[in-house]
């Protein structure tokens, strides 16, 4: 008798899980006999590399403008007085020296920027 209370849980629980999962979204199939099948949605669980590609081009264009706005000298000079702080600060003059790519973008806005302008 506890044995088939037990197997009797069991499919119980099996169930239960099943019905939890199909609560997420799910998609039926037939097999060949006619029986219509539910099986659950898969989640994408990795993360997003289309997002984090266009954070990181993001942080370079802002980069570049900030050089291109600033110029080279006053930039590398704020970049230095960050090396000069705490953990934080020397973290974020790491990330934001002047790199080959962000110094190519920064004279390309340069060239865009500028074009239009008179020079003396």
């Amino acid at each position: 008798m506890a044995n088939n209370n037990q197997q009797f849980k069991k499919r119980v629980d099996q169930l239960d899980r099943q019905h939890k999962a199909l609560a997420n979204g799910y998609y039926t199939t037939i097999r060949n006999d006619g029986l219509i099948i539910a099986h659950p949605r898969r989640r994408d669980t990795g993360l997003p590399i289309k997002y984090l590609l266009v954070l990181a081009v993001m942080f370079f264009l802002f980069k570049a403008l900030a050089l291109s706005a600033a110029g080279a000298g006053t930039y590398q000079s704020r970049v230095n007085s960050l090396s000069d702080g705490n953990l934080v600060e020397r973290a974020g003059a790491w990330l934001l020296q002047i790199d080959p790519v962000t110094q190519a973008v920064s004279n390309t806005i340069g060239l865009a920027l500028h074009h239009g302008t008179a020079r003396l």
